[in-house]
C-alpha cells in the first residue's frame, strides 16, 4: 500500500489520482465551507475557505492504516480543506472507522 503526501500546493486532481490509485477509494474535495466540490484544476490551497492558513504545517501524510475520520479531520487541520471519502464507485461515503486499506 503506497503512502501518499498532500500539500497546499497539490492540484485536486492530483491527489484524488493517487488516493484512487493507492486505496481504490474515492476521495472528495469540497472548496469553501465544503457545500462545492472543488475543481479538479485548483490547488488544494486555492479550495481553501477565504484562503485562510490552517493550524497545521500545511501537509498531510496518509497511510493504509490511518482511519477514514482521522485523514478528514487532518485534511482540515493541517491543509483546511473539506474532504471526504467515499466507495470506489462514489455512490455512498466510506466508514468513519474503516482503514483506508480496507477500503479497496
Amino acid at each position: 500500500m503506497a503512502d501518499i503526501k498532500a500539500s497546499g500546493n497539490t492540484k485536486v486532481k492530483t491527489i484524488k489520482a493517487q488516493f484512487k490509485e493507492a486505496y481504490g477509494a474515492t476521495l472528495r474535495v469540497y472548496t469553501g465551507m465544503g457545500k462545492k466540490p472543488a475543481d479538479d484544476s485548483e490547488t488544494l490551497a486555492s479550495a481553501r475557505h477565504n484562503n485562510e492558513r490552517p493550524d497545521g504545517d500545511g501537509a498531510v501524510d496518509l497511510h493504509g492504516n490511518m482511519l477514514v475520520k482521522t485523514v478528514e479531520d487532518r485534511f482540515m487541520a493541517e491543509i483546511g480543506v473539506k474532504v471526504q471519502i467515499a466507495t470506489a464507485d462514489d455512490s455512498k461515503l466510506a466508514d468513519n472507522n474503516a482503514k483506508l486499506s480496507s477500503l479497496a
